[in-house]
């Protein structure tokens, strides 16, 4: 029999700065460096035990977008294949997937 701590979500430590990151992806809408956010967090937060909110905010993104995820997946590895969506100097282009 599983114990109550094994079946509680956990917070994740970048839950707070990733919800500011979907706050943005809504607001500001699709285009290629947005898109790689949404792949990010996408990753991020994939059979994560929580952050339940994040995990439907994130979906809430793909169909604003009218996406699915390999769509997204899909857009984001072209983006990624044909130059740096993450560049030096970018603040909020830091190597952040985990």
């Amino acid at each position: 029999m599983a114990s109550a701590a094994e079946n509680k979500d956990q917070q994740h430590p970048q839950e707070k700065r990733d919800q500011e990151v979907i706050e943005r992806l809504l607001r500001e809408g699709q285009n290629d460096y947005n898109q790689a956010e949404l792949a990010r967090l996408r990753i991020r937060y994939c059979g994560f035990p929580g952050a339940r909110e994040i995990q439907l905010s994130l979906d809430r993104v793909l169909q604003q977008w009218q996406l699915t995820e390999e769509q997204l997946f899909e857009l984001t590895r072209r983006l990624h294949e044909v130059g740096q969506v993450y560049r030096r100097g970018d603040s909020q282009g830091q190597d952040d997937w985990s």
